[in-house]
């Protein structure tokens, strides 16, 4: 078990110990699609769901989401995020809803997580405010974009 970092010398889980790693400037930046027909596109689009505002709600959503990510991920730490942003791309031709979430913090430890689950938040919410129109709404490609800081160094995706 030595080799895996969030068990214990008797194999159990714990929360690994960062309080010997240096504080740095953490960045991480997650995407993710919620695919939509035709009809709950142009709902979202318009503002005409039953529910309210879809967009504004999913942003809050994932806002909050990044924000206590240690109470959903098990071994994740509690982080002093300094910045969340949650931006939406609709793609008129897909009928998509791209999602991207940017996070930030001066920590020890990194914000990749706050980042998807950011994401994947705000991907729910659309996908719950807008159940009622459509059942099979689908939410793909979740995916760590790109990371900053740390011991570990960069990482960007390629994209290509």
């Amino acid at each position: 078990m030595a080799d895996f970092s969030h068990f214990n010398d008797s194999g159990r889980a714990w929360m690994v110990d960062v309080s010997a790693k240096s504080e740095t400037h953490r960045t991480a930046v997650a995407a993710g699609r919620v695919l939509v027909n035709e009809q709950t596109y142009a709902l979202i689009k318009s503002g005409g769901m039953k529910k309210g505002d879809v967009l504004g709600t999913a942003q809050i959503a994932g806002i909050m989401a990044a924000k206590r990510c240690f109470e959903i991920i098990p071994m994740c730490h509690p982080l002093m995020l300094s910045g969340v942003n949650i931006d939406f791309e609709m793609d008129d031709e897909n009928h998509s809803v791209g999602i991207r979430a940017s996070v930030k913090c001066l920590g020890v430890t990194g914000v990749e997580m706050e980042a998807l689950t950011a994401v994947s938040a705000a991907a729910l919410t659309v996908y719950d405010m807008c159940k009622a129109v459509q059942r099979d709404i689908e939410i793909t490609d979740i995916r760590l974009l790109s990371k900053s800081g740390g011991k570990s160094g960069d990482f960007v995706r390629d994209e290509a």
